[in-house]
């Protein structure tokens, strides 16, 4: 990197909306540090040579790109970022990192609580002891059963994992099919799931949100679903077809589905997957646990000291993909 050639301690632009990030001062050791919100991103902009967005999704460096000429490298404090790829940036030298592998176990936990949940019927329990009422009833055991993860990143290899410990059977899909590794004995092609999926039961949606992967969950693809699977979605709400999966669940062509992400999001007051009692509803939570910002911030810091010795970055994004290929 040329800052490191240059003896100088580079200039980080660091965009945020209302709370600050976590471990400021060791960022302030390294680097001369420019706070802005987005309203002052241009005059941050000028003369940085990174720009740390911890205001996740905020379009502003879209607004302002003629004012990042000098910037290097940018780093957001998310693993989904293809909602901030513009032509510009894709077309420009500038390295762009994201926060692959962060949050990938706690996503995965969810993942299984998800399956444990509606295995063992836990909303139905809830709702009987609501009413006081005492009814046995008999549940399902995930040991033997299977799951086609969706999504062969950081995410799904910690979702298979997991599953693979609490004995389920593991598959998975991605970009192209090909013979399998340590963490799935086998991936599928997710252009061909219509006439994958139907030997799963579970569907497991951890799959970074691109041109190929929107709506990749259709109608065709959960009429092929056994009647007895149940959808689970980690990933991106626009993985999914929103009208096709609620008119699934409302027929009872599928058993459930557990949706940490949906689209529209948030989910409005009125849309009747609120109302549907095979449906699990949680509002994009599942990576965001109680030391999560820490640990995200520093996954920048650790990247800030590689900028600094001019050492190949972490997470580097394929900018053309939207998306960390690296395993």
């Amino acid at each position: 990197m040329t800052t490191a050639a240059e003896g100088r301690r580079p200039v980080v632009a660091v965009l945020y909306r209302e709370a600050l990030p976590p471990r400021l001062a060791e960022i302030e050791e390294i680097a001369e540090v420019r706070l802005t919100t987005a309203d002052g991103l241009a005059e941050a902009l000028d003369g940085a040579d990174v720009l740390y967005q911890w205001h996740s999704f905020s379009p502003a460096l879209r607004e302002n790109w003629d004012a990042a000429e000098s910037v290097q490298w940018v780093h957001v404090s998310a693993a989904g970022v293809s909602q901030l790829m513009f032509d510009e940036l894709i077309g420009s030298d500038v390295i762009y990192t994201n926060s692959r592998g962060v949050l990938s176990r706690a996503i995965a936990e969810f993942a299984l609580g998800f399956v444990l949940d509606m295995a063992k019927d836990a909303q139905a329990s809830f709702r009987l002891q609501q009413q006081h009422r005492w009814q046995h009833r008999v549940t399902r055991k995930i040991q033997g059963q299977s799951a086609l993860v969706v999504g062969t990143g950081s995410i799904g290899r910690e979702i298979a994992r997991l599953f693979r410990a609490v004995g389920m059977e593991v598959g998975g899909a991605g970009r192209s099919g090909r013979a399998g590794d340590d963490d799935f004995p086998r991936i599928h092609s997710s252009k061909d799931l219509a006439s994958i999926v139907s030997g799963f039961d579970y569907v497991v949606l951890a799959a970074p949100l691109t041109d190929e992967t929107r709506g990749v969950v259709n109608a065709h693809v959960l009429a092929a679903m056994s009647p007895t699977a149940y959808l689970i979605n980690v990933g991106r709400g626009e993985l999914v077809d929103t009208d096709a999966l609620t008119e699934a669940l409302a027929w009872g062509s599928i058993a459930g589905a557990a949706l940490d992400v949906v689209h529209p999001e948030p989910l409005p007051d009125r849309h009747p997957l609120w109302s549907l009692n095979n449906v699990i509803i949680t509002p994009h939570m599942s990576g965001d646990t109680e030391d999560y910002l820490d640990d995200l911030g520093r996954l920048f810091v650790d990247n800030l000291r590689r900028f600094c010795h001019g050492e190949p970055l972490e997470n580097v994004v394929d900018k053309t993909l939207g998306f960390v290929t690296a395993s």
